[in-house]
């Protein structure tokens, strides 16, 4: 399910404008594919099995896709992160919920009534810190993304020693043997590939909702 694509997260302005107009299949299956793994994700790290995980991915597309005609972004209201948090939260929840045996004290009424948007107002799950478990996943995605954009610009040679030595901490010296190259060669890759991360996190980052 993940795309060799430039649209990553956060999304843009200009993409969640045309998610309001739900014949436009693109811009949603741009939608799903980035943002999937961080409600996926999220969801597991809560406690919920891959089913009840990806259940939670498509209530949530679901909901969006019925509340996006109706969304407004307003800074001074609460960003589209915070908005796309609260609605995973209740999905879990609504998938601890059916846990419960079938006897059990049913107030989903009430419940729906009293929802808001505030985050502050909405319990954790199972008693699990669900915000810092979203930035968490949030901060993951970030940086998947910016790699992709750096695999873009650098060569495969290069990036591939780069993600030996930096990702999968490889010593210098048997990146060098592997892939037949000289420890400047190594320390090179690692300098500039890193610098250019560090652009693209930035650049990803003055683009949240």
């Amino acid at each position: 399910m993940a795309t060799e694509r430039d649209e990553f997260l956060p999304t843009r302005r200009s993409l969640l404008s045309r998610l309001k107009d739900w014949q436009d299949a693109k811009s949603w299956q741009d939608f799903f594919n980035t943002y999937w793994k961080l409600i996926y994700g999220t969801a597991i790290k809560a406690g919920l099995t891959d089913a009840e995980a990806q259940d939670v991915v498509q209530e949530t597309i679901l909901t969006v896709a019925k509340k996006m005609a109706g969304f407004k972004y307003d800074p001074a209201v609460g960003s589209f992160k915070g908005w796309l948090l609260t609605t995973t939260r209740w999905r879990i929840t609504d998938q601890l919920r059916k846990r419960r045996p079938a006897d059990a004290p049913r107030r989903r009424g009430a419940e729906e009534r009293d929802r808001t948007a505030t985050i502050e107002r909405i319990p954790d799950p199972a008693g699990f810190d669900l915000e810092a478990i979203w930035e968490e996943e949030w901060e993951k995605n970030l940086m998947d993304a910016a790699l992709q954009r750096v695999k873009q610009k650098v060569s495969a040679k290069q990036y591939q020693i780069f993600d030996l030595h930096v990702m999968k901490n490889w010593p210098v010296q048997k990146v060098a043997s592997t892939l037949g190259v000289s420890d400047g060669q190594v320390y090179l890759a690692k300098h500039r590939i890193t610098n250019l991360l560090k652009e693209e996190i930035k650049h990803l980052e003055t683009e949240p909702l």
